[in-house]
């Protein structure tokens, strides 16, 4: 028997089982056979055009990112090599309730002002306004690893009501539930939030149930960004266990921490487990004591409202500025005050728009003495001067508490990684740092557990029955590692860093990585086959 691919006598770790010493075929971009090796013999008979000798290394099914802010990246770089590069071959996008699409007519440059810093710009002229139209566009664009849309509720939001501070009228949750419905028959597969950004911080909890009711007809999993990640985060993560149970929708909370609290995250992983008697419940994690978002996620919401022109109006009258400054020292009643609660020597800038290019890998306390001013008018001078498009990372965890959270038996993998000039280190090393650090180094968990929760675990949650495991008729989606040599290289410093160890990676069948390098191969695609309800 001929295979386009036959990996010989490597170390199998199926995704949802023991591993094993073994062969695994691939032909027309599927798993043809997997066999045992017995004895040393080889288990499958038959040559291959591309056959490898996996004697000492392992071999397991393609990683599943299941937080990726890439839902523009392919128009400008559909390599995807980040994401090849450590492993990753499925990506699930628009988390955080922040998608292009759906978009009003003519709201497109507002749109896509507002999602710059963290998901790039994307094509010069948005030729969409539904988010069929703008997955037909992503797909035109062949990325190497395959994207899986979500339907976010802010973006929801913002295309039926604007910009609105209030609760919608009957008819307009009427129509965000029709959306919501539209965009899950178009292929989401999740139902994000970001109770952080604007809009869908104005949602009060019922109207949350009723857009999860949509999803919970097809299955498909909430997805929230929680209103607080702070102080107030048992609070925060209770709202959405309850808009779960209410709904009856599943729920996947995003990258889960405790901000600036860390005696919170044993009764926040109490609470959880509780939760997980009635309710599906799961969370991602990137494996980083570091968070990354926009600079203007430090602003109070009040100071965001009007979207980017509001929020640049309001940022140029002294006024305003002081009133910011005095919230962000003062603090208000349920805010997540990251600046506050941080400080500004833990806060860095990650990437910055002209003229402030070289603030990248600067904190805002060097910043803010460079400039003679206090550090909230530094934060106001950069996203003024960079019209917001100022990206940052903010240091809130130790290695302990990431560890904590790592071992958790709901936790999954989501890198969160944001592009720039100076990206926080898990854009590159998410997958590396989980398996190869905290796994294959460490011993922190089992490793058939660690690829479980990067495979087969992911691949059940986002509805993914033809991915996540190395069987046979599965999609031939796998990556080959060295288990001596895998592990994250990226750093703050150097964050552009790929891992080391990855011998392959194969997305549909086609080889995508191959000495330390991306082959071009662009296989990936956009899933769009709706959950069936």
């Amino acid at each position: 028997m001929t295979f386009d691919l036959l990996v010989r006598g490597a170390t199998v770790y199926p995704g949802d089982g023991a591993a094993f010493v073994g062969d695994v075929a691939v032909r027309a971009g599927r798993i043809e056979a997997v066999a045992p090796t017995a004895a040393g013999a080889p288990a499958l008979a038959g040559a291959a055009a591309e056959e490898i000798a996996g004697a000492g290394l392992l071999l397991c099914p393609g990683f599943i990112d299941m937080h990726a802010h890439s839902a523009l990246r392919s128009f400008d770089d559909p390599l995807q090599a980040a994401k090849i590069g450590q492993g990753f071959t499925t990506e699930l996008i628009h988390p955080d309730g922040l998608a292009p699409a759906p978009v009003a007519a003519g709201g497109w440059r507002e749109r896509q002002a507002y999602l710059r810093g963290l998901e790039g710009a994307g094509p010069a002229e948005w030729g969409w306004t539904t988010l069929d139209g703008y997955l037909e566009a992503l797909a035109a664009t062949r990325p190497a690893t395959s994207l899986v849309p979500s339907i976010g509720h802010n973006v929801v939001r913002d295309t039926v009501m604007g910009g609105a501070n209030r609760a919608p009228t009957r008819e307009e949750l009427a129509a965000m539930q029709r959306e919501v419905r539209l965009g899950l028959e178009a292929g989401a597969r999740t139902l994000s939030f970001g109770m952080l950004y604007l809009p869908g911080a104005y949602a009060l909890t019922d109207e949350l149930v009723a857009l999860a009711e949509e999803a919970a007809l097809f299955g498909a999993p909430l997805v929230p960004h929680v209103r607080n990640e702070g102080g107030g985060v048992l609070e925060a993560v209770a709202e959405f266990v309850e808009v779960a149970r209410r709904s009856g929708a599943p729920l996947n909370v995003s990258h889960l921490k405790c901000l600036t609290d860390e005696r919170l995250l044993e009764p926040l992983l109490a609470l959880l487990d509780a939760a997980a008697a009635d309710v599906s419940v799961s969370f991602d994690q990137y494996p980083y004591g570091a968070g990354s978002t926009v600079l203007s996620a430090l602003l109070p919401a009040w100071a965001q409202e009007g979207g980017v022109a509001g929020t640049l109006d309001r940022i140029t009258r002294r006024s305003e500025r002081d009133r910011i400054r005095a919230d962000v020292e003062h603090g208000i009643e349920g805010w997540e005050n990251i600046l506050g609660g941080l400080g500004p020597d833990r806060i860095v800038i990650a990437n910055a728009a002209a003229p402030n290019e070289a603030a990248a890998g600067r904190s805002l306390a060097e910043l803010a003495d460079d400039r003679g001013v206090h550090h909230v008018e530094a934060v106001l001078d950069l996203l003024l001067e960079s019209r917001l498009d100022v990206t940052m990372i903010e240091h809130y965890a130790s290695e302990a508490a990431v560890r904590q959270v790592a071992v958790h038996r709901l936790q999954l993998v989501g890198s969160d990684g944001i592009y720039g000039a100076k990206p926080h280190p898990r854009l590159y090393g998410t997958a590396a740092r989980f398996l190869g650090r905290f796994a294959l180094r460490e011993g922190l968990l089992p490793v058939e557990e660690a690829v479980a929760r990067l495979t087969a675990r992911a691949a059940d949650r986002l509805g993914l029955g033809d991915r996540g495991r190395i069987a046979p008729g599965k999609r031939a989606d796998l990556v080959l590692l060295d288990p001596a040599a895998f592990i994250d290289t990226a750093t703050y410093d150097e964050p552009a860093r790929h891992p080391d160890g990855l011998v392959g990676v194969w997305v549909a069948g086609q080889r995508a990585w191959a000495g330390g390098a991306h082959t071009g191969a662009r296989a990936g695609g956009v899933v769009r086959e709706p959950l069936p309800r």
